[in-house]
């Protein structure tokens, strides 16, 4: 037994269109994320030198700026995704509500 609301929600072509772009989106996001994080750890693995070497005179190595700018990356990424998630998706999941209840 299914929910003739569902049904109709669920046949929106907006739905479809939803879906579609969040699904998209979420996927290409996490390949960027995983592609920077792995990215890093294995330069952690295979290329401790490049990360070890310092910068300038002090004794920070140039694998903390790497790594500041992976969690940088990813408060952007996220950032990106609330942004998109609150305009585009919302407007999408209020134009299907709003046809469903009619």
């Amino acid at each position: 037994m299914t929910d003739p609301m569902v049904e109709k929600i669920q046949s929106h072509p907006k739905y479809r269109e939803l879906r579609a772009k969040r699904n998209r989106l979420g996927l290409w996001l996490t390949v960027l994320m995983l592609v920077v994080y792995y990215g890093y750890v294995a330069l952690i693995a295979f290329d401790k030198q490049f990360l070890a070497q310092p910068i300038g005179t002090g004794v920070t190595s140039l694998g903390i700026p790497i790594a500041m700018g992976v969690i940088v990356f990813t408060v952007l990424i996220t950032g990106f995704y609330v942004r998109r998630a609150n305009g585009e998706f919302d407007k999408l999941t209020q134009d299907i509500l709003k046809d469903a209840t009619q």
